[in-house]
């Protein structure tokens, strides 16, 4: 299985730990053109002033209490499942004052289940908020998300709980779940051991789309056409107004720019400052996404392969920088064949290495010593120990053999993104554009690197549509992107601040996935304009750490 955004997993939260150091400068290229694609009409709903029952849902304030504090904690006003005409006698305060200590607090968020009939199902979005660390200069909630789809968003906000800086001190760091992630709607597809094997097969027979399809089916059929990134957005905003948020400010990693540019195109005249990281741009389907993807995954693998030969002796590819990115492809392929062995009697398969070594590119050159040290014993002895154990951190496998969900909620929530499969024809232009573009990262399996996820099996058909974002009416958004990032391209990134009728482009010169964990300029760049509105100059660079 060639990871795309899915396995892209979350750089260690100890980034966000980092004070904001540097300064953002320099001369950048032109955009190009918006891509020639228009919005299609808005998914269906019902605007709250029209619907008493999702006028509720606005009017609700949070019950907040210490996460790790017992109980379940909830909603304490408007409860719109019961009563959507009345926002309750004991609602707590929208903003309550901050604690001397900050903590972790824990909330539950009511929303409707589908947006276009409010008076009907409710479901519970899990919500954490870090309390600003200097209440008396506080300047209101900051929501996150980093990325997936299928990422907590609350487990990004309790990073925050022991960080520093000038964002830590200044704004409540609010996170929430996206529905089908951690406790919004989750979903689970598969026992652990189906889930194993669907993970390691090598089997190109082994129908991947339509096994997670029929097993979602059977188990989620009612919330699977309600889980897509833009009733996510709707959901933020719902958020934004329990805060008692006039407008939202928003920092989205990876996925979470797109569901940050939803957010704009549903609400910009609610938009506040919203930072964009890691650009996700759907003016295009899924199939060309993963292809340019793909373009920026093989340009990471060639690099780091070639880099290990500097090493000399220590480099396990050899001495040879023009071959060592077809030796290190030609091993991995060789797995299907050859599957290593390891001490606990599992076996990493072709589909777990290259899993593990593109997942692990995702973090750029600061990652390159940790992976040439797990690839080392795999070449130089056939022992597939470390590999295996970098392969079950990026899928989420504890060592009691139990997996996290985040694979489920990436295809379902892609899924409910998705337009219709691609037709053989495209498919078949496709392959070839990608056999040219990554002819080593694509060996594997090339269809499933172009399908990924593989929706042409799955029961629910969205009528979302590629299209470019412009979101005309809102506040300035600002864009980052990376200018060899192997996960979201640069490409992206200019496509993004482009569409967007009021986006501002920082370009970050060099490698890894999103500015964020990679640039104490670009983080400086975003608290500017989160805290005080300051945007880069046009044309604005920053460098990496």
């Amino acid at each position: 299985m060639t990871p795309r955004l899915r396995r892209s997993a979350l750089p260690a939260l100890a980034a966000l730990l980092l004070a904001l150091a540097a300064s953002c400068s320099g001369p950048g290229g032109a955009r190009p053109a918006a891509a020639p694609t228009s919005r299609p009409p808005l998914a269906e709903r019902v605007p709250a002033s029209a619907s008493p029952a999702l006028q509720a849902y606005y009017d609700q304030r949070l019950a907040w209490a210490p996460c790790d504090g017992g109980g379940d904690p909830g909603s304490d006003g408007a409860d719109p499942g019961a009563d959507p005409g009345s926002d309750g006698d004991q609602a707590a305060p929208a903003v309550p004052a901050a604690p001397a200590a900050p903590i972790a607090q824990c909330a539950t968020l009511k929303t409707p289940l589908d947006y276009a009939d409010p008076g009907g199902r409710s479901i519970d979005v899990a919500v954490v908020r870090v309390p600003a660390a200097d209440p008396a200069h506080r300047i209101g909630a900051l929501l996150v998300n980093p990325g997936g789809p299928g990422n907590s968003g609350t487990n990004m906000a309790r990073s925050w709980k022991d960080s520093q800086g000038p964002l830590r001190d200044r704004f409540d760091v609010v996170g929430f779940d996206p529905r089908g992630a951690g406790g919004t709607l989750p979903i689970d597809c598969m026992d652990d051991a189906t889930r194993e094997q669907w993970m390691r097969t090598d089997d190109p027979a082994y129908d991947h789309g339509r096994v997670l399809a029929d097993a979602c089916q059977a188990k989620y059929a009612d919330i699977l056409p309600f889980l897509g990134t833009r009733n996510s957005a709707r959901d933020m905003d719902v958020l934004r107004s329990a805060l008692g948020e006039r407008k939202l400010d928003f920092l989205g990693l990876s996925y979470g720019t797109y569901l940050g540019a939803l957010y704009a195109e549903e609400f910009p005249d609610r938009t506040g400052r919203l930072v964009l990281d890691g650009a996700v741009e759907r003016s295009t389907d899924l199939m060309h996404l993963n292809l340019e993807q793909a373009a920026a995954t093989e340009a990471g693998f060639r690099a780091f392969a070639t880099a290990c030969t500097a090493e000399g002796a220590g480099c396990p590819l050899g001495t040879d920088p023009g071959a060592a990115p077809r030796r290190l492809a030609d091993f991995l392929d060789g797995l299907k064949d050859h599957p290593l062995p390891t001490h606990d009697g599992r076996t990493v398969t072709a589909a777990l290495g290259w899993g593990t070594v593109i997942d692990t590119l995702s973090d750029g050159r600061g990652s390159w010593s940790r992976l040439r040290s797990a690839l080392d014993p795999a070449l130089t002895r056939g022992e597939g120990d470390e590999l295996l154990r970098f392969s079950d951190g990026s899928a989420g496998r504890d060592d009691d053999g139990h997996y996290e969900n985040s694979a489920d909620a990436y295809a379902a929530i892609h899924c409910a993104d998705a337009p219709l499969a691609p037709t053989e024809a495209d498919q078949r232009a496709a392959l070839a554009d990608l056999a040219a573009r990554a002819p080593l990262t694509s060996r594997h399996d090339t269809r499933l690197a172009l399908l990924d996820p593989d929706c042409r099996a799955w029961p629910y058909r969205s009528t979302e549509r590629p299209h470019t974002v412009t979101a005309p009416g809102s506040a300035p958004i600002l864009v980052i992107g990376g200018t060899e990032d192997p996960v979201t391209p640069y490409l992206w990134a200019q496509r993004m601040a482009a569409g967007l009728q009021h986006g501002v482009l920082l370009t970050r010169d060099g490698d890894g996935h999103m500015s964020w964990y990679h640039s104490s300029c670009a983080r400086d760049a975003a608290a500017a304009y989160l805290l005080n509105g300051v945007l880069p100059a046009a044309g604005a660079r920053c460098g990496s750490d």
